[in-house]
């Protein structure tokens, strides 16, 4: 496929590639007046994305281009309304839509399947980005402001408040982002990833109105922006959109923005810092050890694959020398979630440390990491493993992915960051001719000893950086934050005081205005596609054996997965589910140990891993059906010993390796405590609903918040020996009944290659040890209970959620509880949670698969606010008029989400999995047809039924002192009190 694009007059082509791995053609031009870029990826794919990237450049840690993001999308030249941005979101079948800051550049990207939706998201987007109002409002909203606790009384307490301000607050209570951070600060003293692009909540105050419209335009120029673009529209046509909307207002701006290289250090440093240390827990071994090394330019695609093929020899898998002993040793709970190659900026990141460690392990760690660096210096690594490596890499880059994220804004986002540093992005998308190089060089021992030496052991840009729990820390931080507004209000004159009270008077006044949404371009139910693309599998049964094969276009990859129901478990049984399947793929099986298994796995397949499926019946939430599957993806030329190794791992895992299990316990444990603030609302939403039926008290226990304390409790008793060989039993007798269900296969390949993959995989099949004799699983316990809970863990934020027990997919409220959710967000809790509130975000939905209908707010600095907010939602729906188009924007939101395309292989799979668990094609179309039925009395109805005051079962996530803070609220809603 050659089919390069004509230019659009305003501009020059300047070249265009075909990239064989990618099947698609990759097209650059230039902006003849203003120099902007536009490279367009020409692919037959009708998902189509846009994306415009501004390189911004921050000088301090004041969250500048991170607010500016926020601000740009409140309002523009030509739709001049105060939220286009989630006003289009509502009007959109989009299948993607979001903005980005980060480090060194901002983007805003969409896409869809739909043209005229496509057409209508690039207008709001042009204007957005290149006219924006910049309202003095917004910013105080989205940013920061000064505001008294009771808006109109000046001598109630001084507060801040704003979206970014409490959404960094939220994204700092990581100690991962704080690690992060302390690290660049360090390792970037002079660039501008020194500074916190986001913003720290500290500085994020000093930034003023007049700063953020001088930023705005200094970078928001088209001769400082990148335009990208991925599908099946010519690119002449997005160019004729681009010169119409924005361009051919602009001449080209002299400036170049750049990130200079940073300037090296002559010595490593060794540095020591703190972080917040909240939870009830001993903060014995809770410290960070990490070291990060300084390397070349991640835009030089020679330099970033030399760098990726080292991080992947030391800490690829488990049998990787340096993966190997930092999961081994003594000095730490896990590897650092850092350890591996950070290439996002212009010069790269490699960083390797333990956490659960203690700061007199430094110098110990320190030696250790250097001494397997050493030798692999003097010895090197074997060939067949960096031979692994590459095909890794290869795998990677031919892979097409899309589910939950678009393919082709993967592939833009990936060809940005050179875009971004005035180099050739294309290069990025085409690694073959590289790939290539490295087969070469790799052949030659002497190679990656020598890569080992000049990118580490003779790189003196290192820092060593030990963090340390700080219990007092978040008080402190607290009392400065308290003492700082309390110097502030002393110092404000009496003119002040009323400025500030005008200011959340015209703030609220704001918040409450109706636009003219009609300014706002839409689609409408006229735009859904009345066709549904349907499935057709092949079914091949081999004796016991059942085959489903799909044919679908994977550019030369087969997924395949063997799937068995599980087996009758008690409940001590359903708790190991969580261990048993992560261990699976993790082991040594028979005659090998696991770091032999590690070397086979990665040179066979690109990934290997067991997970459980569980969902309730399409017509009762009560009932439950699952399943254990064991899935991998491999290149076409490896599918049979692919398949080979998936049979191996059923029949010959061992679970004798009983340090390895311990290991893995542990760092699940690590994983799941890091969890925490990033998924919060999904946790507390999962909470809420645990007494609803029995998958949902699952996901509770399994992978919720109980399920994070169990894992704590298991950890710790696995340092005894005993405890730990009793485990080990326990995962064998289970794996042990999952052998004796009836397994089923399913691959997904392209339409060449499936008869082979048939073949091949019933083949290989034969006479698997899976007898089919065991017991079905035994039906779960009905599970009909109330629920009030208070979680209390390391967080500087809230999580809220409030959940009211619903129905399954099949009954006919569940459409109406569909679109109930996008209705109640669009109308009432975005406005009140995220603008007034100024919580990063809140909403609402159905789960149809647990049969529970589920508010929640996220990064919250409130919480008996927001709980009314929840109620007050319901009370608006009964008592205002509302009119025909919010409902025709929520049924959108819904129908958007059930076609919002993945990738070819998920698709495939997508539909084994529903049609296993009873949504089949008629089921789907019932349920489509329901939400397209949905009037406004409906939704009224189904929430007067369901949502009753007394049925709301309620979960919360805060901090110790967010729980000293909320005591009335802990009484009145009677909260059960739970420390993490």
């Amino acid at each position: 496929m050659n089919r390069s694009s004509q230019a659009h007059p305003a501009f020059d082509q300047v070249r265009s590639e075909y990239i064989d791995t990618l099947n698609l053609q990759v097209e650059q031009f230039e902006h003849r007046a203003t120099g902007a870029m536009h490279y367009h990826l020409a692919a037959d794919n009708r998902e189509n994305v846009f994306l415009v990237a501004l390189r911004t450049v921050p000088e301090d840690s004041s969250g500048v281009a991170h607010i500016l993001e926020h601000t740009a999308l409140c309002g523009s030249e030509r739709f001049p309304v105060r939220d286009p941005f989630f006003m289009m979101l509502r009007r959109s079948l989009n299948t993607f839509m979001n903005a980005f800051t980060s480090s060194d550049w901002t983007a805003y990207p969409f896409a869809s399947q739909n043209r005229k939706d496509f057409d209508n998201l690039l207008d709001v987007y042009l204007d957005a980005v290149f006219f924006a109002r910049l309202d003095p409002l917004d910013f105080a909203q989205e940013g920061h402001r000064l505001e008294f606790a009771e808006p109109g009384d000046p001598q109630s307490e001084l507060l801040f408040k704003g979206v970014v301000f409490n959404e960094m607050k939220g994204a700092m209570s990581s100690v991962t982002s704080t690690l992060w951070q302390t690290l660049c600060t360090h390792l970037f003293p002079t660039t501008t990833y020194h500074f916190n692009s986001g913003g720290d909540p500290e500085m994020i105050p000093n930034l003023s109105y007049g700063q953020l419209q001088d930023f705005y335009r200094s970078h928001y120029h088209p001769s400082n922006a990148i335009f990208m673009t991925f599908g099946d529209i010519p690119a002449h046509q997005h160019q004729q959109n681009f010169q119409e909307k924005a361009l051919g207002r602009f001449d080209r701006l002299k400036r170049a923005i750049t990130v200079p290289r940073e300037q090296r250090l002559t010595e490593p440093l060794r540095v020591s810092a703190s972080y917040a240390y909240d939870d009830a827990d001993n903060s014995e071994r809770k410290t960070h050890v990490v070291m990060a090394w300084l390397l070349g330019e991640s835009t030089d695609l020679e330099q970033l694959l030399e760098a990726q093929l080292l991080s992947s020899v030391l800490l690829d898998n488990s049998a990787s020398p340096l993966r190997k002993a930092l999961e081994t040793t003594n000095l730490g709970q896990a590897p650092s979630p850092l350890c591996g190659l950070e290439d996002s900026q212009r010069e790269m990141v490699f960083g390797c440390g333990l956490e659960g460690s203690a700061a007199e392990h430094a110098d110990e760690m320190e030696t250790l990491v250097l001494e397997v660096i050493e030798q692999v210096a003097m010895r090197g690594v074997p060939r067949q493993r960096l031979e692994a490596v590459l095909h890794q890499l290869e795998l990677h880059q031919r892979e097409i992915s899309g589910d939950g994220f678009p393919y082709g804004l993967r592939l833009l986002l990936t060809a940005l960051g050179c875009a971004t540093h005035y180099r050739d992005p294309i290069a990025m998308l085409n690694l073959d001719p590289v790939l290539e190089k490295l087969r070469s060089c790799i052949k030659d021992p002497e190679y990656i000893k020598q890569l080992a030496r000049k990118l580490l052991l003779e790189n003196c840009h290192r820092v060593r950086l030990v963090m340390s729990p700080d219990r007092e820390l978040s008080r402190q931080r607290q009392q400065a934050e308290a003492n700082r507004l309390a110097g502030i209000k002393v110092q404000l004159s009496e003119s002040q005081r009323r400025e500030i009270v005008r200011q959340a008077e015209q703030l609220a006044q704001r918040q409450e205005q109706v636009d003219d949404d009609s300014v706002l371009p839409k689609v409408t139910l006229e735009d859904i596609p009345t066709e549904i693309p349907e499935f057709s599998p092949s079914l091949h049964r081999d004796g016991e054996h059942l085959l489903t094969r799909y044919q679908q276009g994977t550019n030369g990859l087969v997924y395949q997965q063997a799937v068995a129901p599980l087996p009758g478990l008690s409940p001590e049984q359903w708790a190991l589910l969580p261990y048993y399947s992560h261990s699976l793929t993790e082991l040594g099986l028979e005659g090998a140990t696991y770091l032999e298994v590690q070397d086979r796995q990665s040179a066979t397949c690109g990934s290997i891993h067991a997970f459980t499926n569980m969902h309730g019946a399409i017509d009762d939430t009560q009932q439950v059906s699952s399943c254990l599957a064991l899935s991998s993806t491999a290149l076409q030329r490896n599918q049979q010993t692919a398949a080979q190794l998936m049979r191996d791992t059923l029949e010959k895992v061992r679970f004798d390796e009983l340090e390895r299990i311990r290991e893995l316990v542990s760092q699940q444990r690590a994983r799941s405590e890091r969890s925490v603030t990033g998924n919060g609302h999904g946790l507390a939403m999962t909470a809420a609903c645990a007494g609803m039926s029995p998958a949902a008290r699952l996901r509770h226990q399994l992978g919720g918040l109980a399920g994070i304390k169990h894992l704590k409790s298991l950890d710790d008793s696995l340092q005894e020996n005993d405890r730990l060989q009793a485990f080990s039993g326990q995962l064998a007798g289970l794996h042990a009944q999952v052998l004796e269900m009836p397994f089923q296969f399913l691959t997904v390949g392209d339409a060449e290659y499936t008869d082979e993959q048939a073949d091949n995989c019933l083949q290989l099949w034969r006479g698997f040890a899976g007898s089919g004799a065991g017991q079905a699983e035994s039906e779960l316990a009905k599970v009909q209970e109330s629920r009030r809970e208070i979680w209390v863990t390391n967080t500087q934020v809230n999580f809220c959620a409030q959940a009211w027990p619903s129905v399954a997919v099949d009954h006919p409220d569940a459409a109406g509880l569909t679109v109930l959710g996008g209705f109640l967000r669009n109308g009432y809790l975005h406005r009140a949670i995220r603008e007034k509130g100024g919580a990063y975000g809140g909403g609402a939905s159905q789960d149809s698969d647990i049969g529970a209908f589920r508010f929640y707010s996220y990064r919250d600095p409130r919480l008996g606010e927001t709980l009314a907010d929840f109620q007050a939602a319901i009370e608006w729906l009964q008592d205002a008029a509302h009119g025909y188009e919010p409902l025709e924007q929520a049924i959108l939101g819904v129908i958007g989400a059930l076609d919002k395309p993945g990738s070819p292989a998920g698709e495939a799979k997508k539909h084994f999995y529903d049609q296993l668990f009873g949504r089949d094609p008629q089921q789907q179309a019932r349920f489509r047809q329901r939400v397209l039925a949905q009037t406004v009395k409906d939704l009224q109805r189904v929430a007067e039924r369901y949502l009753r005051p007394e049925l709301a079962c309620t979960a919360i996530i805060t901090s110790q002192t967010g729980l000293e803070q909320a005591h009335d609220i802990v009484e009145e809603q009677g909260l059960n009190i739970i420390k993490l």
